[in-house]
């Protein structure tokens, strides 16, 4: 390992089998735009969800060229709307438990799980750690970095509230992928980006993904 590599502290992000992986597209995209190097793990469940909702696949051992095709996407399925580098990224197979994200001792700011299905955030709350994502949640939570949760389902029921609950009070931020409309959405993409924008407030990443209230009336309401 070269110093340049001993030196680097990734965002660990994970991508969970539940509906909403432009979620994830945009929370990769923002990070990578502000210069943060990231760390992916993308669970075998959210492969099948990716190929439902966008017709692509993540494989292992093609990640690159996936996930830039993934990336490249707009919210509404459109190829080539945006331009994507991945000299930050590194992946992790979902499967590999001796991966750097799944030791304490791995250099890592925390982690984001975008989206977090309600079997992953049991997962992580009962500490099962039976994949990668869950035991690099577990990692991030024993070691006291901040890990954002954006829970995506609904309704919840009683035993997801008590697991988010849980969480909440083991330090995890929990976001519920809830999107406002405030700050003026006038396309799908705008909806998918204040939720991912919420993600990255959580943790201090600075972002440009939606017009912040400035505490005027009717403010999302005025072309610009």
């Amino acid at each position: 390992m070269n110093a340049g590599e001993s030196q680097r502290a990734p965002w660990i992000v994970g991508v969970s089998g539940a509906s909403g992986t432009p979620y994830a597209a945009a929370v990769l995209r923002a990070l990578l735009d502000a210069g943060e190097s990231v760390d992916l793990v993308v669970s075998r469940a959210s492969r099948l969800t990716l190929l439902d909702e966008t017709g692509l696949s993540f494989r292992d051992a093609h990640w690159r060229d996936d996930l830039r095709e993934w990336l490249s996407r707009g919210a509404d399925g459109k190829p080539d709307t945006f331009a994507v580098r991945l000299d930050g990224v590194r992946h992790w197979s979902a499967g590999d438990l001796a991966a750097g994200p799944s030791s304490g001792s791995y250099p890592a700011k925390g982690m984001l799980i975008v989206p977090a299905s309600t079997a992953c955030v049991a997962g992580v709350a009962l500490g099962l750690s039976k994949d990668l994502l869950q035991r690099a949640a577990s990692v991030t939570l024993k070691e006291g970095r901040p890990l954002v949760v954006a829970v995506r389902e609904a309704p919840l029921n009683g035993q997801t509230l008590r697991h988010l609950v849980s969480l909440d009070d083991a330090g995890a931020t929990v976001v519920p992928a809830s999107p406002a409309f405030y700050a003026g959405a006038t396309h799908i993409q705008d909806l998918v980006d204040f939720v991912a924008g919420r993600v990255l407030d959580a943790v201090g990443v600075p972002h440009t993904l939606y017009r912040r209230w400035a505490g005027e009336l009717g403010g999302g309401s005025r072309t610009t």
